[in-house]
Order: C-alpha cells, then sequence, then structure tokens
C-alpha cells in the first residue's frame, strides 16, 4: 500500500514538472501585433499590450512621449506610434528591470540616436557627366530667358 502511494507521489511530481516545463502564454512585448489602425482606445491598448488601465494613464505622466490625444468626448485615443513606444516601455520595465526614470533616460537617449541621421550617399559623378548636365541647364535657360 505505501509503494503504490509513494508511486502516485512520483506520477503527481512528474505531472507537476511536465506543467512547468509547459509553453506559457507569452507576454513580451515582441510578440505583439498591433493592428493596422490609425487610432486605438485606452481599453484596446491595454488589452494589445496585457496592461491594465491606469498603467497606461500612469504612464502618460512619467513619459513624455506618450501624448494620446483625446476624443470629443474626452476618450484617450492612441496612435500606432503610442503603442509601440508603450511596448517599448513595457519591455524595459518588467522584462530588463529599468526602473522608471531610468527607462525614461534610457527612452531619451534612444530618441538622440534616432535623430542622427546619416548623410544621404550621393552619386560619384564624372566630370565630363558634370560638364554635360551643366551644358543642357544651360540651353534650359537660355530657351527660357527672354529674347532681346
Amino acid at each position: 500500500m505505501l509503494d503504490r502511494f509513494l508511486e502516485s507521489l512520483d506520477i503527481l511530481g512528474t505531472l507537476m514538472s511536465l506543467r512547468s516545463r509547459a509553453p506559457a502564454k507569452s507576454d513580451k512585448a515582441a510578440d505583439v501585433l498591433i493592428p493596422e489602425k490609425l487610432y486605438f482606445r485606452i481599453g484596446e491598448v491595454a488589452g494589445l499590450c496585457r496592461l491594465p488601465t491606469y498603467v497606461l494613464r500612469f504612464w502618460e505622466t512619467e513619459f513624455p512621449q506618450l501624448k494620446p490625444v483625446k476624443s470629443s468626448t474626452g476618450q484617450r485615443m492612441y496612435r500606432r506610434k503610442d503603442v509601440e513606444s508603450i511596448l517599448r516601455i513595457k519591455q524595459l520595465l518588467y522584462e530588463e528591470g529599468f526602473t522608471i526614470p531610468g527607462a525614461r533616460q534610457h527612452l531619451r537617449a534612444d530618441g538622440k540616436n534616432d535623430k542622427k541621421q546619416p548623410p544621404l550617399p550621393f552619386p560619384a559623378r564624372s566630370a565630363a557627366d558634370l560638364r554635360h548636365i551643366r551644358q543642357g541647364l544651360r540651353e534650359i535657360l537660355t530657351m527660357l530667358s527672354p529674347r532681346r
């Protein structure tokens, strides 16, 4: 009888370990698919990001880049850019362990890096090509200038 009891405990332990290894519902920000819409209400954003609405309202006070427009009825309307920012903030706070001031500083640094855009590469032109273009422009100019 004791053997049967121990065997059932062993089976139960095996089941529990399998259950803990089962893939859980992913909460990662990168796994969220944002629908193609212009605006999202706060309830929709809360559902997409798996966050309570009060967290979204609090984050609006803490992160200056979160500025949802308000409809004529006062409803918060988030744009896609806002939803992406919320997901990034969630990742920084919940997954990477940043504090709110640390996440704010990190996002500010990211914003500065985004503004520093590399210069556009212009195709190299040979001197002969440039002379040809300049000559063509002069011809156009003589056609457009009033005749005396």
